[in-house]
């Protein structure tokens, strides 16, 4: 039950090679330099000119976008990945996964548009996947009943917007979360 995105992939094999060539360096650029990563470095590294990058992305924006568009959709994958696990497991498991699209996310944000269609279908994207499994949970008395998806994903946000002295200090925090989603 995937939501269609819209994306920019072009039909044709060798344009399509090029695409994903330039999705992937600028993947890899942004989580290793952020935002500030050059255009031209993204093109070096899909090893492509800085024209077939602006023929598939007129602007700075449309790369983001498509950047973050893929990252919803394996977001959203995961959701159909983990329905088979006890609701509550199922719950728990795909927000991990969102913990770690948050953190993709972070580093081109500031770039990240939030007013185009291709955001808010994301968002919504984001909504579908996770708001069957919360309904799931919150059938089986595992998931507290007032909860919202849309309450879920902004307080796993806001627990993933911070700097955490290590790794175990911010799987504490995502613990501690969990326990207030938690029917008691």
């Amino acid at each position: 039950m995937e939501p269609e995105l819209p994306s920019r992939r072009p039909k044709r094999a060798d344009a399509r090679r090029n695409f994903d060539a330039l999705v992937a360096a600028a993947r890899d650029a942004f989580e290793e330099q952020r935002a500030q990563t050059s255009l031209e470095d993204v093109a070096r590294r899909a090893g492509v000119s800085i024209a077939t990058l602006y023929r598939n992305f007129p602007t700075r924006e449309d790369l983001v976008e498509e950047v973050n568009r893929e990252a919803v959709e394996a977001l959203c994958r995961a959701a159909d990945d983990v329905a088979d696990l006890e609701p509550w497991e199922a719950l728990a498991a795909w927000l991990r996964h969102f913990v770690e699209y948050i953190g993709t996310k972070r580093t081109f944000a500031e770039s990240l548009n939030r007013t185009t269609d291709g955001f808010h279908a994301c968002r919504r994207a984001m909504r579908e996947a996770g708001g069957p499994l919360l309904v799931r949970a919150q059938e089986a008395g595992e998931a507290r009943p007032e909860s919202s998806i849309d309450d879920v994903l902004r307080m796993i946000s806001g627990i993933t917007a911070v700097e955490y002295a290590d790794g175990a200090q911010r799987e504490r925090v995502f613990e501690f979360a969990l326990a207030g989603l938690r029917a008691v």
